[in-house]
C-alpha cells in the first residue's frame, strides 16, 4: 500500500526485484500494488513485471506499508504490517491505534519481528546513520568552509553521496561519535568514505591533530555506575545508578554525531548549562538519535529533510537561523532520516524481510516470527503487548 501519513516518504517494504521472488517462490500469495506518485519505484515498474497496479486494495488481506496510515484510509479486519509507533505508548498516536482496534484490524509491527534471542530482523537504523552522517558533513562544509552542497534527497543512491563528499576538503576537526548498532555503522560508512582517521577514546581526548579525526564511543566510554563500575546489561535494563562521563568530550570534540540507544533512564549527555561553560566546544551536532527531552538540551524539536537544521542559542536554548552565528551550536534532527535516501533503503529492507520475515509470514511461523510481532490480532491486544491497555484505551 502507498504511504498516506508521511505523504513525502518514499520508502517501500515490497520492491519490484523481491515481488518477483514471493511470485516464484510462494504461487498461493498474489500481489497487488495500490498506485503512488511519490514512491521510489513507480507503478511502470510493477506493471511491467505483470503485477496488478490499483487504487483500490481493500479486497486484500494484508496490507504492506512502511510507517503509520491514515484513519480514514483503513480497512475493517484486514492485517497491516507497518512501524506503528505505539508499542511505547507515543502519545501522539492513541487515537490512530484506538481507531485500529475499533476497526477490529490485526496489527503487525515491523520493529518487533525478532528471532528467538530478541535480536531484531528488519530495520532502516544503517540507513538512518548514513544519511545522518552525510548531512553531519553537510553542515560541516556550510558552517566552516562556507560551501553549500546537496543534500541527501538530491542523490540517488550511496554512491552519489560519496561523490558529493569528495568536493570538498575536510577541515582539522574531531569528531566524537556515540552507539554501537545498526545507525552507528550506517554512520561510520559515510565516515570512514570521507577518510577520517579514527582514533581511541584516550587518544581523542589527550593529543591534538592538525587532520581531521573521530572516536567512537561505548556505553562504557561515556557513563559510569556511582560507585565506579560499568556493566552493559544493567545499564542498558536498569541506569537509574549511572552517571554521565561524557563532559571531557564537551571541551575537545568539535562535532558530535549520535547515534546512541537512549533509555529516559539514563543519565543525560550533557545539560544546559554546561553550554555555557567556557570549555564548551561543540559547534555542530547530528543528532541521529534524535530524543526529544532527551539525553541533548539542544534538540529542542525534530527538524525535516526539507529544512533540515537550526541553530541553537546557547545561553537560553533559543531557535535562531541555521548558520547565523559563530557562537551559536548548529543541530540536524530529522527524525525520519532513511527516507532521504529511499533507494537503497527499501532495497535492503525488502531483502531482509524476504529472507527473514516473508517464510514465517507466507508458510509456518515456527519460530513465533510473527507472533512476537502482532500487537492486536482482530483488534484486540495480544497477550504481549496487554500492557497498553490503558494507552489504548486513553488512560496512559
Amino acid at each position: 500500500m502507498r504511504e498516506t501519513r508521511r505523504w513525502k516518504d518514499r520508502r517501500v517494504a515490497i520492491t519490484p526485484e523481491t515481488a518477483v521472488w514471493i511470485r516464484e517462490n510462494y504461487p498461493d500469495v498474489e500481489l497487488f500494488v495500490q498506485t503512488s506518485e511519490l514512491r521510489v519505484h513507480t507503478d511502470e515498474e510493477y506493471k511491467a513485471l505483470g503485477f496488478p497496479v490499483v487504487e483500490d486494495v481493500s479486497h486484500c488481506d494484508v496490507l504492506i506499508g512502511v510507517k503509520e496510515v491514515e484513519p480514514a484510509t483503513m480497512t475493517a479486519g484486514k492485517t497491516y504490517i507497518m512501524f506503528a509507533h505505539v508499542a511505547k505508548k507515543q502519545g501522539y498516536n492513541q487515537s490512530f491505534f484506538a481507531a485500529m482496534a475499533e476497526k477490529k484490524i490485526s496489527l503487525i509491527d515491523y520493529e518487533y519481528f525478532t528471532d528467538t534471542s530478541g535480536n531484531r530482523l528488519v530495520a532502516f537504523g544503517f540507513w538512518a546513520g548514513v544519511v545522518g552522517a552525510y548531512y553531519a558533513f553537510k553542515g560541516i562544509a556550510r558552517r566552516f568552509l562556507k560551501l553549500d552542497i546537496p543534500g541527501p534527497d538530491q542523490c540517488r543512491d550511496m554512491q552519489e553521496l560519496h561523490h558529493q563528499l569528495r568536493q570538498f576538503e575536510m577541515p582539522p576537526l574531531k569528531i566524537v561519535v556515540t552507539g554501537g548498532g545498526r545507525v552507528a555503522a550506517g554512520a561510520l560508512e559515510i565516515i570512514r568514505e570521507k577518510g577520517i582517521a579514527e582514533v581511541s577514546p584516550r587518544d581523542f581526548l589527550e593529543h591534538k591533530y592538525d587532520h581531521a579525526v573521530f572516536t567512537r564511543l561505548d556505553p562504557e566510554d561515556y557513563v559510569v555506575k556511582k560507585d565506579g563500575s560499568f556493566n552493559l546489561h544493567e545499564f542498558y535494563n536498569d541506569p537509574i545508578d549511572y552517571i554521565s562521563n561524557f563532559h571531557p568530550y564537551l571541551a575537545v570534540a568539535d562535532v558530535f554525531v549520535a547515534c546512541h540507544f537512549w533509555n529516559d533512564k539514563s543519565p543525560v549527555f550533557f545539560t544546559a548549562d554546561d553550554l555555557n561553560e567556557k570549555d564548551f566546544g561543540i559547534s555542530l551536532i547530528a543528532d541521529i538519535s534524535c530524543d526529544l527531552e532527551g539525553p541533548i538540551p539542544t534538540t529542542i524539536r525534530t527538524s525535516s529533510i526539507d529544512d533540515p537544521f537550526y541553530d541553537i542559542k546557547p545561553d537560553d536554548l533559543t531557535e535562531q537561523p541555521p548558520f547565523s552565528s559563530p557562537q551559536h551550536i548548529t543541530v540536524m534532527a530529522v527524525d525520519n532520516l532513511p527516507t532521504a535516501l529511499p533507494m537503497d533503503a527499501s532495497r535492503s529492507f525488502a531483502r531482509d524481510m524476504y529472507t527473514k520475515v516473508f517464510p514465517a509470514l507466507f508458510g509456518t511461523d515456527e519460530e513465533g516470527v510473527i507472533k512476537r510481532a502482532t500487537i492486536l490480532k482482530d483488534g484486540q491486544l495480544t497477550e504481549e503487548y496487554r500492557y497498553l491497555s490503558d494507552y489504548l484505551n486513553g488512560k496512559g
